[in-house]
């Protein structure tokens, strides 16, 4: 067979967008929990120092109560765990910043230093998948702690200031396991009641793909959860709901196999109960229901193994090989090149062109062009809404504290539905942090900031294009191989003359699993520039195939589970 048939030809060179990456999105369905924590984080740490006349040291406390923005998707166990290594790193790299600002005075030498520390910070991010906001957040702290002035017996007191404000986010983040203990996971799983939903309504390729790795991801979150409690059992049965929907309807024009197919309707219905306060819906047996929950139970006992396999798959990211670390070179390049440039421009602490372009590196160059873009315009923007409100902020200390809160949330509000939008909000709120300090020029606080931001989205995007990563494809052929071997280890089940149903369901997770790396292996890729061409047909052959042996997993589970009723041995 040649080559052609199965690789697609595609420029190395790929259009970028203009318009489609400031488009607004719906808002997230829980962008009032880190937008909530994080106010609450804030304001009692800024609150004491405000009663003991010590505004001054907001920055330090500030770097801890940020860490209030993550784990919001996880379940309250593994969110503990997550927070709190997020805020023993952010005390880490607060250190080094902390301690190289007192060592030196040069510039070129902190610029060296804040680059370092972005790129093991977005190698280290992307390696865990600690999920939102990423490394922009550990980058913000510590390249603007690296020009703060310090002495080297400063720097305790410094940092158990963030670590206290760091153990107050830990709270504020955990706390809420007290209320609503299953809160997460109920989250995980309306979400793929209404993926399920969207299927059945409009089958297709896209919404196919769309429900499976949603309801991968609920039941990741279940797993993930800890000991199974009656809530946690019917959110299980309503996930095995969710999962039936795939095997119904059709996938473009290539049929499913018969199957049971979910009402919709009923599913959102569900959807709706289950993200609400009230006592989760208990739904009808689904077939398999009892295998299903039976085949839970197994791999949740095995969750001891799959955390050394975790710990495992950590340390192959980082070794040499991985994917991730031409983009952790993107992000050290990129940094150090928007430093240095901006100090030539004479732009006294270059932090913020740093901040800027780290914040630009996403998984391939395309989506690195689209934050550049939301970047800049809501940076910009919020110059100019800094500008309006800086008179008003500074009448007063308590006035500056309830403009930072309020710029805190607003931007957890908005950045759902575009970063841009976000960014609008976050711009001001960083400015304002400054004040704390003492004033400053507003025109050289504006004249910076607009030139950092230009300086910071140009030269990183520079950096992107520049810097290749040939690693891209590489992963998605590891992909297509792991999801071949998935599906053979599937069919193999399917095969077997009296297969189990806790073996059909190990056998359709992992399956699951594979095809959502290959999706998100494909649109890595697809992004990239400078590497071969990429193998479409044969990832769209990978894909179909395994959602139809998907189908086939659930339905061959189902007609077990009916046979009893049929009579049947």
């Amino acid at each position: 067979m040649s080559d052609t048939t199965t690789r697609s030809r595609q420029p190395s060179v790929r259009r970028l967008p203009l318009a489609a990456p400031l488009r607004l999105a719906r808002p997230s369905d829980m962008w009032f929990k880190p937008a909530l924590s994080v106010v609450v984080a804030t304001a009692v740490p800024d609150l004491v120092l405000f009663a003991i006349d010590r505004l001054d040291l907001v920055m330090y406390t500030m770097a801890g109560s940020l860490c209030a923005l993550y784990g919001h998707n996880l379940p309250y166990a593994r969110r503990a765990r997550a927070v709190a290594g997020v805020v023993v790193s952010m005390v880490i790299g607060l250190a080094i910043s902390l301690v190289a600002a007192a060592l030196t005075d040069s510039t070129a030498v902190l610029i060296a230093v804040g680059a370092l520390l972005a790129a093991a910070q977005k190698t280290l991010c992307d390696a865990t998948r600690i999920g939102p906001p990423g490394p922009v957040i550990f980058t913000f702290v510590t390249s603007a702690a690296l020009f703060v002035p310090q002495h080297p017996g400063q720097v305790p007191g410094h940092l158990a200031l963030t670590l206290a404000a760091g153990a107050i986010a830990w709270l504020v983040t955990a706390g809420p396991a007290l209320v609503r203990r299953e809160g997460p996971e109920r989250r995980a799983t309306a979400r793929a009641l209404d993926a399920a939903a969207a299927y059945l309504t409009d089958p297709g390729h896209r919404t196919r793909h769309a429900a499976a790795a949603t309801v991968h991801a609920a039941w990741q979150t279940l797993l993930a959860a800890g000991r199974p409690s009656p809530v946690r059992r019917s959110l299980e049965r309503l996930v095995v709901h969710a999962e039936a929907a795939l095997a119904s309807g059709t996938l473009g024009d290539v049929p499913a196999l018969p199957a049971p197919a979910p009402d919709p309707e009923q599913l959102r219905a569900w959807a709706r109960r289950t993200r609400a306060r009230g006592p989760v819906p208990t739904p009808p047996p689904a077939p398999g229901t009892t295998e299903e929950l039976f085949g839970i139970d197994a791999e949740r006992a095995a969750r001891g193994t799959s955390r050394r396999e975790a710990r495992r798959a950590l340390l192959r990211s980082l070794s040499p090989g991985s994917p991730l670390l031409p983009i952790g070179a993107r992000a050290l390049v990129g940094c150090a090149l928007a430093g240095y440039v901006s100090q030539a421009a004479g732009v006294g602490r270059p932090y913020w062109a740093i901040v800027t372009a780290a914040s630009l590196y996403q998984a391939n160059v395309t989506l690195s062009w689209n934050r550049a873009l939301q970047r800049t315009l809501g940076n910009l923007l919020g110059v100019l809404v800094f500008a309006a409100i800086l008179p008003v902020s500074r009448t007063g200390p308590l006035a500056l504290i309830g403009f930072c809160l309020f710029f805190g949330f607003a931007a957890e509000a908005l950045i759902t539905r575009n970063y841009w939008l976000g960014s609008v909000a976050v711009t001001p709120m960083a400015l304002l942090v400054l004040e704390f300090g003492g004033t400053h020029p507003a025109g050289e606080l504006i004249g910076d900031r607009v030139l950092d931001t230009v300086i910071g989205a140009g030269v990183g995007i520079l950096a992107a294009m520049l810097v290749t990563n040939r690693r891209a494809a590489g992963r998605l052929e590891k992909a297509l191989a792991a999801t071949d071997l998935a599906r053979a280890h599937a069919v193999h089940a399917l095969a077997a003359p009296q297969p189990t149903p806790a073996a059909l369901d190990a056998a359709r997770r992992r399956l699951t699993g594979s095809l959502v790396e290959l999706r998100e292996a494909d649109d890595t890729a697809a992004g990239e520039w400078w590497q071969r061409a990429l193998p479409q047909e044969r990832v769209l052959a990978a894909e179909q195939a395994g959602h139809r042996t998907l189908a086939a997993t659930a339905t061959r589970r189902g007609s077990i589970a009916r046979a009893p009723e049929n009579g049947a041995v």
